[in-house]
């Protein structure tokens, strides 16, 4: 029954997000773990005229892995590339040439069944791209971002010379956008970051999803030196030591997440589209205008959020300003 259900949100995801047209080349990669999702999407593919190919790979061993090169090799000459796996490889190398190549990707991460039945997918997303593309601007190039939340976040960090990404979650050739997350983000310049992140929100990742207890993490020159809280704390601190890899700590990332249907359930790309929240990106930066290429890429998601960026408030005790 739920391969019927899903077809709704699977037709969304690839004549409104994807924008697939007939005759064009997709290629999904998927994992055995979310094939049903890629079957739901390759129908839909065929609907419209377009061919699909499934690519069913092993699970990475952590986010941010490369896919195999075969893959990646496959990804460079699409017309669309769309990836429901598990386990992410939204920052690669692999996505940042194929979309550098022309391609358009969308990221369909832990997707589950219900997700393309009832979620943010079903959002109306050409109504919510002028405030999408309205934060992003306020972002881009700004000297000074300060944020702030009624839990205790006080962090600042520059993002002069920065392009931001408006995600809308819609994609022209040469984009990729996460979905259903409907987000502005920009990626600060390594080493300004500086102040405390509570997250109070989600940490959609290595099984902690919605957190139970604030993870407190601070942040000097652009790196996290400490992480305080209880077990989820516990759980991301040895999660990033186990990676060997010091640029796992950099803030790589600032996010706001602008889809009004998305709604907190601990999985990534729901929890950080939620309207209002902001989430820090922390590792690999390389696909958002950052240089660093970490062994993962962790969003820290938080809500009660106040925004400012270059005297702009773009969010006030939680409202969207902009």
């Amino acid at each position: 029954m739920n391969q019927i259900l899903m077809a709704k949100g699977a037709k969304q995801v690839v004549e409104v997000c994807a924008q697939v047209k007939e005759n064009e080349k997709v290629v999904i990669i998927t994992e055995p773990k979310t094939m049903s999702i890629a079957e739901s999407v390759a129908a839909a593919v065929v609907a419209v005229g377009a061919e699909p190919v499934i690519s069913i790979i092993m699970p990475r061993t952590s986010d941010s892995a490369e896919p195999p090169e075969t893959v990646a090799a496959a990804m460079l000459e699409s017309d669309v590339f769309i990836s429901a796996v598990f386990t992410s490889i939204t920052h690669t190398y692999a996505v940042k040439n194929a979309v550098q190549n022309g391609s358009r990707g969308i990221m369909l991460t832990q997707f589950e069944e219900h997700m393309l039945i009832d979620s943010g997918v079903m959002a109306d997303f050409p109504k919510a791209a002028p405030t999408c593309e309205a934060v992003a601007k306020a972002l881009e190039n700004a000297e000074v971002i300060h944020l702030k939340t009624s839990h205790g976040t006080d962090l600042t960090m520059s993002a002069t010379g920065r392009k931001s990404n408006a995600m809308t979650g819609m994609v022209k050739a040469g984009q990729f956008a996460p979905v259903p997350t409907i987000e502005a983000n920009v990626s600060p310049l390594e080493g300004t970051a500086n102040g405390t992140i509570v997250t109070n929100a989600s940490i959609p990742y290595i099984g902690i999803g919605l957190v139970k207890e604030n993870v407190v993490v601070t942040v000097k020159d652009g790196m996290i030196t400490n992480i305080e809280g209880g077990y989820e704390a516990q759980i991301l601190k040895d999660d990033l030591a186990s990676k060997n890899d010091e640029n796992v700590y950099n803030i790589a990332e600032i996010g706001v997440g602008l889809n009004p249907r998305c709604k907190f359930n601990g999985l990534m790309l729901e929890d950080e589209g939620v309207f209002g929240s902001v989430h820090i990106g922390i590792g690999s930066s390389i696909t958002l205008g950052g240089t660093v290429k970490a062994a993962c890429h962790y969003d820290l998601i938080m809500t009660g959020v106040t925004l400012v960026a270059d005297g702009v408030t773009i969010i006030e005790d939680g409202n969207v300003l902009l």
